[in-house]
């Protein structure tokens, strides 16, 4: 199965520039195994995602199908085929 991982410009050069990338993934994956796959590809990038112990990093927000991660069930959550990856950094200011 194929989903497209959508990411924004601040970490494209992480991913050889692009803003889209398409994974193909085994059926019944979930979105730690996407990662996982993701980071044989651009080591770089996901070390911007996860940290050393392979959790996101409390900045980074990644939505399943536009719903967030962390109101499903984390990394654990189901990635259907065709499913839209969206990784959106956190934004702060004041």
């Amino acid at each position: 199965m194929t989903v497209t991982v959508l990411l924004p410009g601040v970490l494209r050069a992480d991913a050889g520039g692009s803003g889209h990338l398409s994974l193909d993934l085994p059926p019944d994956t979930t979105l730690r195994g996407a990662l996982d796959r993701l980071a044989a590809s651009y080591p770089r990038l996901d070390r911007r995602l996860r940290d050393e112990q392979g959790t996101l990093r409390r900045y980074v927000n990644l939505y399943v199908n536009g719903a967030e991660c962390r109101g499903l069930a984390g990394l654990d959550t189901p990635v259907p085929a065709g499913a839209e990856l969206h990784v959106i950094p956190s934004v702060a200011g004041g």
